[in-house]
């Protein structure tokens, strides 16, 4: 996609990387020091909801409807919120509300016994019109539900077009269903190799494709590529057993490793790929989706070339894209006046149509319900819709799922240093074992 169209939506919502814990200013409407109700909100830096002035106006929305509720709002990155959270849980000073994904909401403190309950909000009108998609990921094996969703989006990877254009690779990808072959991606890499072989010698590219591995930041990029190059998966369809180690994933890695131009680097995350990637230090990105083209626009303004957003490549023709589903759950403080305070301001944001698709735009994903075309007329978030028809299994709410983020990138160092294949199956058997 043209810069010129991923800067459409610049006006739409303000991009900032938030690279620090920020205590967000409650704007021009502040409450007064009288009201009943104090609750914290903290958010993860979740598409434009990492904005302090979009945060802030949310907030003021709200203040200005429910007079005698006071919301302290605070926004913590990826880098440092599992470390702030826990932290806060173990003071005894978690955060009221808190938004993110069913992975942390559901899989990991609501089965720690940390949230609340949020089924009666689920009993609503609204809660009915939830995607089928994505009910299953908000409720443990109880049927409790512990996030009331907001917004979705999948996960996708991008390549550089003008680069492809020049490799003689362009025609190895369906332009319209932005989907290719494993057969054909391997092709891509090898003439792309050949073409970009003296950049890369001379260091001005790090190589084709890089498989990062710093730290979790970013992996469902590397997920979705192994499962999806020969149909492999990551747990069972109950997502109770993790079937990492199977011959169609160890396949993959072992393609990957013994494909030159292929690089597994340990020094960068998702993030630093993305850069690379804008800076045309590699030609293709795994770590990818819609809000990523966003801040290319922003934060790269000297980036010329088209980028062009892809599936992953699969050898059967069925791409099963990882998805992000986003929204608020409730810490149990032991405070039912809080709890209440913390349902209303829910339900304010996420069950009223009107502060819903504003909500939603903010985020500069989609919504998780049937409403008007919030992005009507905008190319860029039509361009990228089509990947909600590769929408795949929402398996991060496996059992010991935090635990498991951390094996997977620390296999896939393993398999970067890997000599042979051998060494590459005992990467995979350390970490994941058949029997786990």
């Amino acid at each position: 996609m043209k810069k010129a169209v991923a800067a459409l939506l610049i006006a739409l919502v303000a991009v900032t990387l938030c690279a620090c814990t920020k205590t967000v200013p409650n704007g021009p409407s502040a409450p007064s020091d009288n009201r009943k109700v104090e609750i914290s909100f903290w958010t993860y830096t979740i598409g434009g909801w990492g904005n302090e002035s979009t945060v802030a106006d949310k907030i003021a929305a709200f203040h200005r409807e429910y007079h005698d509720i006071k919301v302290t709002p605070k926004i913590i990155d990826y880098a440092d919120g599992d470390r702030l959270v826990e932290e806060a849980i173990a003071a005894n000073k978690a955060p009221d509300i808190i938004m993110e994904g069913p992975e942390r909401l559901v899989a990991n403190w609501g089965a720690r016994g940390l949230m609340v309950k949020l089924n009666d909000l689920w009993q609503s009108p609204t809660a009915e019109e939830i995607y089928d998609s994505v009910r299953p990921a908000c409720r443990d094996a109880n049927d409790d539900y512990f996030i009331y969703p907001m917004c979705m989006t999948t996960h996708c990877m991008a390549i550089n077009k003008d680069m492809f254009v020049k490799a003689g690779a362009w025609d190895l990808i369906d332009e319209e269903t932005h989907t290719w072959s494993t057969e054909n991606f391997f092709k891509a890499v090898e003439k792309l190799n050949t073409y970009c072989q003296n950049d890369i010698e001379s260091g001005e590219m790090d190589g084709v494709a890089a498989v990062y591995c710093l730290d979790q930041g970013g992996d469902q990029g590397t997920r979705a590529l192994v499962n999806n190059l020969y149909s492999g998966t990551f747990t069972d369809p109950t997502h109770t057993q993790y079937t990492v180690n199977s011959e169609k994933n160890i396949r993959a890695l072992s393609a990957l490793k013994n494909t030159p131009g292929i690089i597994f680097d340990p020094t960068i995350a998702g993030g630093d790929e993305v850069e690379k990637f804008c800076n045309q230090k590699l030609a293709m990105a795994f770590c990818w989706n819609v809000f990523m083209e966003i801040k290319a626009a922003k934060d790269y303004p000297d980036c010329s070339f088209d980028i062009f957003p892809m599936t992953f490549p699969t050898d059967d023709g069925k791409v099963n894209l990882q998805g992000g589903i986003w929204g608020m759950g409730i810490f149990d403080n032991g405070d039912a006046a809080k709890i209440d305070a913390a349902k209303k301001f829910i339900r304010f944001m996420l069950d009223d149509d009107a502060h819903y698709s504003t909500a939603v735009i903010a985020s500069a994903y989609w919504p998780v319900r049937d409403i008007p075309d919030p992005y009507v007329n905008n190319r860029l978030m039509t361009e990228y819709a089509i990947f909600h028809d590769y929408f795949g299994d929402y398996y991060q709410v496996a059992p010991n799922w935090a635990d498991t983020r951390a094996k997977w990138w620390k296999m896939l160092r393993e398999v970067g240093a890997a000599s042979n294949d051998d060494a590459i199956q005992a990467a995979v058997d350390r970490y994941f074992p058949k029997s786990a």
